[in-house]
């Protein structure tokens, strides 16, 4: 495997000859400029992040403080855990994002690296402002050091932290490549099993708060999904065999053990409409999805069916209400709080 180089972040010597520019190892001066882009669907996302835009203060929590004391325990402790979980990963995602940037060298893709390292911040806001908001002050920062104690949520983020650390220590093209398919396994898989939760208490009217946010985060990964599946599959166009098969199948392999794994540890069959079954079909389901889109063959076979498919409304991957977006098939019209509303073509 060729080695990659850090961009210069003055490049005089650059050109902007789109016929010259690559994902990386390209020769850009860095120069944004949106009406002279090679990769189009760079330029597509560009528009859709930047016209959709919210805050999580925006968002009513009223009902949810009244909601998390009619939670049961073991509904309170899922509640807690996945907070928790997701908190640590979007703060990771906050620090890693920006070294990916370093290596890119097609300026129309740094501007959305750039929007969703902004995101992945809001994200982590949105967290504590549902932890700050709700969870007794005494137990707040259980919630942000449960990862410290709790081994099984250890070992689930140090598999994607130690991934992103060894790129961070050594800038190897193998680490890069690994880096990439982690990003991508955190934005695709990691976060489903935690987000029908949320979905699935919505639907017994319960934290109707909780699952707005949800809602929007669930959009904004939407877009990060799609940004590193065209990232991938960009550099495998341009540099041949970059990402292989040996390399994707162990970490996908793994990364759907510890969801598994991880799901069953926090919620188990305590909760309404979530077992140990649903969650492995949804699980193996949700990667097949995702293999699929990367061009790869599915993992395993016979895990076609979504068992949470009648979330789906709550969700608003089907765009039925103010969320619109078809989650598998990449497609997203409007999920702001703003004003503008504007289609996203199909990427």
């Amino acid at each position: 495997m060729e080695s990659i180089f850090q961009k210069k972040l003055f490049n005089p010597q650059g050109t902007d000859d789109l016929s010259m520019r690559r994902l990386v190892g390209g020769n850009s001066t860095n120069l944004f400029n949106l009406n002279n882009t090679k990769y189009t669907w760079a330029n597509k996302m560009y528009k859709s992040m930047m016209e959709n835009f919210w805050i999580p203060e925006k968002v009513d929590l009223t009902a949810d403080v009244q909601d998390y004391i009619k939670l049961t325990e073991p509904e309170r402790r899922s509640y807690d855990g996945i907070l928790s979980f997701l908190v640590f990963l979007d703060s990771l995602q906050t620090n890693n994002v920006p070294k990916i940037s370093e290596y890119i060298t097609a300026p129309e893709v740094n501007l959305i690296l750039a929007i969703q390292t902004y995101q992945e911040a809001i994200h982590s806001q949105s967290y504590a402002y549902l932890i700050e908001s709700l969870i007794p002050q005494d137990k707040r920062n259980d919630i942000y050091e449960f990862w410290r104690e709790d081994k099984v949520l250890f070992d689930r983020i140090g598999f994607i932290a130690k991934i992103y650390q060894d790129f961070h220590d050594e800038q190897s093209p193998g680490n890069f490549a690994r880096s990439l398919i982690a990003n991508y396994l955190l934005e695709s898989v990691y976060f489903y099993n935690g987000f029908n939760f949320f979905y699935l208490l919505s639907s017994r009217n319960l934290m109707p708060g909780s699952a707005d946010i949800i809602r929007y985060i669930n959009r904004d990964e939407l877009t990060h999904v799609v940004m590193f599946k065209r990232i991938i599959q960009g550099l495998n166009e341009e540099k041949k065999g970059f990402i292989t098969e040996d390399l994707i199948y162990p970490m996908f392999e793994k990364a759907v053990e510890q969801e598994i794994q991880w799901t069953n540890h926090i919620i188990g069959n305590d909760i309404l409409g979530i077992t140990t079954d649903s969650t492995e079909q949804y699980t193996k389901y949700i990667a097949n999805m995702r293999l699929k889109h990367l061009d790869f063959e599915p993992l395993y076979p016979g895990y076609e069916t979504n068992p949470y498919v009648h979330l789906e409304k709550i969700a608003d991957t089907e765009g039925n209400g103010d969320v619109k977006a078809n989650f598998f098939e990449s497609t997203v019209t409007s999920y702001n709080q703003s004003s503008v509303i504007s289609g996203w073509d199909q990427l």
